[in-house]
C-alpha cells in the first residue's frame, strides 16, 4: 500500500515575510535595512489603526454620531495616531510603482511626526537613499501591505506587532555582534520577566535598547489575566537610533512610551529619572563597559556599597539599579559572569557589601551562545530590597544558586535559546524557593498540600546560607555551590593577564641576570 505524503506545513506568515523581505535587501547592509523594513511595518500598523477608527467615525453610529473623521481630536481621544491623507497606506500603495516612491515615504514619515508630537524625531526618513532602488521599495510596500492577509482586520494590529518583534530578532541574527547592542534575546527576556512577575507597579530599564523588556512585561500581565494599565513603563537609552526602535516597538503594542527617554550622555552622567523609585528593574546593561565616565562620578551618591572601578561599569550598574528600587523593589538583570568572582579594583569588596546587606536573592548561571554580541559568559542576578517583606518567606540569610549551563538548545550553529520548558524549570525553582511554602532550610514550616516545594538538586540548584558564602570569600559562582565544575566561571581575564604579565617580566629579569652572569664568566676565561 502506497504511503500517503505528509501534507507540507505552511510556514508562519512572519517567516514567509522575512524571507521575501531579505531577498529584496540585495546589497544593503542589514544594519541599515532594518530601519527601512521596520519603518514600513510601523507605518502600516498606525495606518491600519487609523483606518479602523476612521470607518467608525464615518459611519457615525452610537458614540460616534456626528463625528468628523478628519478631526484630529477624535483620534487623540481614542489613543490612535492621526495619519494625514498622503501618509495613509492606501495612498502609498497607489504610488508604490513610481520612481520617486522613496521621497513619498520620507514625506509620509515627516507628516506623521508633525501631527503626532509623541513620534517627533522617532520615525526613519531613509527611503530616498540611492542604495534602495524604487522597484525594491515598491516590492516591500506590497509585501508589508499583505501582512494582514487572511486575518480579520481587527487582528491585524496584533499580527503587525508580532511581525515587528520577529523581524527585530531576525535582524540581530543578520547583523551579528553589532545587532546585539539593541536587542536582548527573547528567551532571556522571557526568563527575567517570568522570574520577577511584574504584575503591578513601575517597571524601569535604564539601558532599554529596543524595549524588549517592556514588551515582555506587558505580555506577561496580559497572559496572566492582569491589567496592563497597572504597569507604568520608565526607560532610558543613550543610542538615539536604538531609542527610535524602542519607541516604535512600544507604540505598535499600545504601550505608553512617554517616560522612555533619550540623551546621549547615558544613565550615569544624565539620569533621566533621578527621583524614580521603581517596583521592578529589568535590564541588560553593556558587559564590562570601560567607557562609562566613572572618573567623573567618584563621589556620586549612588555608590552606597563602594565606589566602582573606573575601568568597568558592572558594579556601577548594580548600584544604579538598587538606587532606583523602592523599599520593597526587586531587580533582575544580565551581567558578565566575571562579576561573580572579580576582586580587582574593589569589586570584591562591593560584592561582599551587597551580600552582607542581604540584597542578593538569586544567581543564575547561563549557557554559552545565548548572546550574539559577545562571547563573554553571562549570568542573571536577582536582587531584593527587602527579603523579609512578607510577600514571600523570610530568606534574608540565604541565596539561591541555579546553574543552567546544561539547558538551552541550538537554533543554528552559533546561537542557543531557552525552550519554554527550560524557562519553566528555572522559574518554578526560584518561585518554589522564595514561596512561603517553599521551606528549603531546616526549621521552616511544612508546605501546604499541593503547593510547589523546593529541594536542592545536585548539579542544578542549591539554597545556600550566608555563612557558606562567607567561607568561599563571597564568590557567587553557582557551580561552586551546586556541585558542578566551575573553572571557566572563575576565569577573570584581567586578573589572569596581569598574573601572566608579571610572570613573564620576572622571567625576563631572571634571563637578564643569567645572561650577565654568563658574560662575566666568559670574561674570566683565558685563551
Amino acid at each position: 500500500m502506497a504511503k500517503q505524503a505528509t501534507p507540507k506545513q505552511e510556514e508562519p506568515i512572519e517567516k514567509q515575510m522575512w524571507k521575501a523581505a531579505d531577498k529584496l535587501r540585495k546589497n544593503i547592509d542589514a544594519a541599515e535595512y532594518k530601519h527601512i523594513v521596520l519603518g514600513l511595518i510601523f507605518l502600516k500598523y498606525i495606518s491600519d489603526a487609523f483606518d479602523e477608527l476612521y470607518e467608525k467615525l464615518q459611519q457615525g453610529e452610537g458614540d460616534y454620531a456626528g463625528a468628523d473623521p478628519e478631526d484630529k481630536d477624535e483620534y487623540k481621544a481614542e489613543n490612535v495616531f492621526f495619519v494625514p491623507e498622503t501618509a495613509r497606506w492606501s495612498y502609498l500603495l497607489t504610488q508604490a510603482k513610481q520612481p520617486d516612491i522613496g521621497k513619498t515615504v520620507d514625506a509620509a514619515m515627516d507628516a506623521i511626526e508633525k501631527e503626532n508630537p509623541s513620534l517627533r524625531d522617532v520615525l526613519p526618513k531613509v527611503f530616498a537613499r540611492g542604495n534602495l532602488d524604487p522597484t525594491s521599495l515598491g516590492g516591500l510596500i506590497d509585501l508589508v501591505g499583505n501582512i494582514a492577509l487572511g486575518h480579520a482586520k481587527a487582528r491585524s494590529a496584533d499580527l503587525l506587532g508580532h511581525v515587528f518583534e520577529y523581524f527585530l530578532g531576525e535582524f540581530v541574527l543578520a547583523e551579528g555582534k553589532k545587532g546585539g547592542q539593541f536587542y536582548t534575546p527573547r528567551s532571556v527576556v522571557e526568563l527575567l520577566v517570568e522570574m520577577l512577575e511584574p504584575y503591578k507597579g513601575r517597571v524601569f530599564d535604564p539601558c532599554c535598547g529596543s524595549g524588549g523588556m517592556f514588551v515582555q512585561s506587558e505580555k506577561f500581565v496580559t497572559g496572566h489575566q492582569g491589567k496592563v494599565n497597572d504597569i507604568s513603563i520608565y526607560g532610558q537609552e543613550s543610542n538615539q537610533t536604538t531609542w527610535r526602535l524602542a519607541k516604535m516597538n512600544l507604540a505598535i503594542r499600545h504601550i505608553d512610551s512617554s517616560q522612555v527617554k533619550w540623551n546621549n550622555e547615558g544613565s550615569f552622567l544624565n539620569d533621566a529619572h533621578k527621583d524614580l523609585k521603581a517596583d521592578f528593574v529589568i535590564a541588560n546593561p553593556p558587559f564590562n563597559d570601560s567607557d562609562w565616565s566613572g572618573d567623573l562620578l567618584r563621589k556620586d551618591g549612588r555608590w552606597q556599597y563602594g565606589v566602582p572601578p573606573t575601568g568597568n561599569a558592572n558594579y556601577a550598574w548594580i548600584q544604579h539599579f538598587l538606587y532606583h528600587l523602592n523599599p520593597t523593589g526587586q531587580a533582575g538583570f544580565v551581567l558578565a559572569k566575571g562579576a561573580l568572582t572579580s576582586k580587582s579594583s574593589g569589586e570584591g569588596d562591593i560584592r561582599k557589601a551587597l551580600v552582607e546587606a542581604r540584597l542578593v536573592d538569586c544567581i543564575v548561571n547561563l549557557p554559552a551562545k545565548l548572546f550574539l554580541n559577545t562571547q563573554i559568559p553571562a549570568c542573571l542576578w536577582f536582587l531584593s530590597r527587602n527579603k523579609t517583606n512578607g510577600t514571600f518567606r523570610n530568606r534574608a540569610d540565604e541565596i539561591l544558586f541555579i546553574d543552567a549551563r546544561n539547558l538551552g538548545h541550538l537554533i543554528n550553529r552559533r546561537t542557543k535559546e531557552f525552550s519554554a520548558e527550560d524557562i519553566a524549570t528555572i522559574t518554578n525553582t526560584y518561585h518554589a524557593w522564595r514561596s512561603p511554602v517553599g521551606a528549603p532550610l531546616a526549621g521552616a514550616r511544612a508546605p501546604a498540600r499541593g503547593a510547589p516545594t523546593y529541594a536542592d538538586i545536585p548539579g542544578f540548584c542549591a539554597s545556600v546560607g550566608i555563612d557558606r558564602v562567607r567561607e568561599l570569600d563571597y564568590v557567587l559562582t553557582p557551580g561552586r555551590y551546586v556541585g558542578l565544575p566551575d573553572d571557566e566561571d572563575d576565569f577573570d581575564f584581567k586578573e589572569r593577564f596581569t598574573q601572566l604579565k608579571a610572570e613573564f617580566e620576572a622571567q625576563l629579569q631572571e634571563e637578564a641576570k643569567l645572561n650577565a652572569a654568563i658574560v662575566e664568566s666568559l670574561g674570566k676565561v683565558k685563551l
